[in-house]
């Protein structure tokens, strides 16, 4: 399966507001810590969906939730600055 999980960066799922997102990132400490534990929380599941770090199924599916909810509001953040 390597090489072939998407990126779930907001900047590639949201090109349009990649600028945004750039600036806010470097204005805003709380979107910047948001989008930090989204980052986070990203490598981890890409991780265990490589098979490099493994964890069971409901650990997986409960991380797969918390960064909906962060790029949900990260999101939200971002189309509030456009």
């Amino acid at each position: 399966m390597q090489g072939t999980l998407l990126s779930h960066s907001l900047a590639v799922e949201f090109p349009e507001l990649a600028e945004i997102i750039k600036t806010l990132k470097q204005d805003n400490a709380h979107f910047a810590k948001l989008l930090d534990e989204h980052d986070a929380l990203d490598k981890q599941i890409t991780q265990d969906e490589e098979g490099v770090k493994a964890i069971n199924d409901d650990s997986l599916h409960t991380l797969k939730q918390q960064r909906a909810k962060l790029k949900d509001e990260l999101y939200k953040m971002a189309i509030a600055a456009k």
